[in-house]
């Protein structure tokens, strides 16, 4: 009987590693949205350059697993990126997702309107290289918009 109790132990302890490495992938809302506003809090303490130079690093602070930090004026010009650094300087208030979503011109609405919030879209995944589906948190500071999002 002592061995069933081991045996049932080890499997439970081993099924709750599992489950926290599988999670430990992927990043969650909270994490995104904490990204978001410790950027903002860089950009406010050390200025717009020095905190597009950060979120720009893809080894820096505003870069976990597969969530990352982006930054767009409110004409759609890309400031910053922190997983593909051929969109900064270009203006992508056209650009679409799969679905037909206008994703930047959806961010900077919800950034005009309501100062931040989360927009839903399909985006590829720099991890994975699939388009899936994403939710990004987005949140308006100064002139400008912050936002990092989550694969689904």
């Amino acid at each position: 009987m002592k061995l069933v109790f081991k045996f049932a132990g080890t499997l439970v302890c081993a099924l709750a590693l599992h489950g926290q490495a599988w999670a430990g992938e992927h990043a969650t809302p909270a994490e995104a949205t904490a990204m978001v506003k410790k950027a903002i809090a860089f950009i406010k303490a050390n200025g717009k350059e020095k905190g597009y130079a950060a979120i720009n690093d893809p080894k820096g602070a505003f870069r976990d697993r597969d969530l990352y930090v982006f930054a767009y004026d409110m004409n759609g010009v890309t400031l910053a990126h922190g997983a593909n650094a051929k969109m900064i300087g270009k203006n992508l208030m056209e650009l679409k997702d799969a679905n037909d979503t206008y994703i930047v011109k959806t961010f900077i609405e919800v950034a005009k309107t309501k100062g931040s919030g989360w927009v839903d879209y399909k985006w590829p995944n720099p991890v994975s290289k699939a388009i899936e589906p994403k939710s990004t948190y987005v949140e308006k500071y100064d002139d400008i918009l912050v936002g990092a999002g989550v694969y689904k």
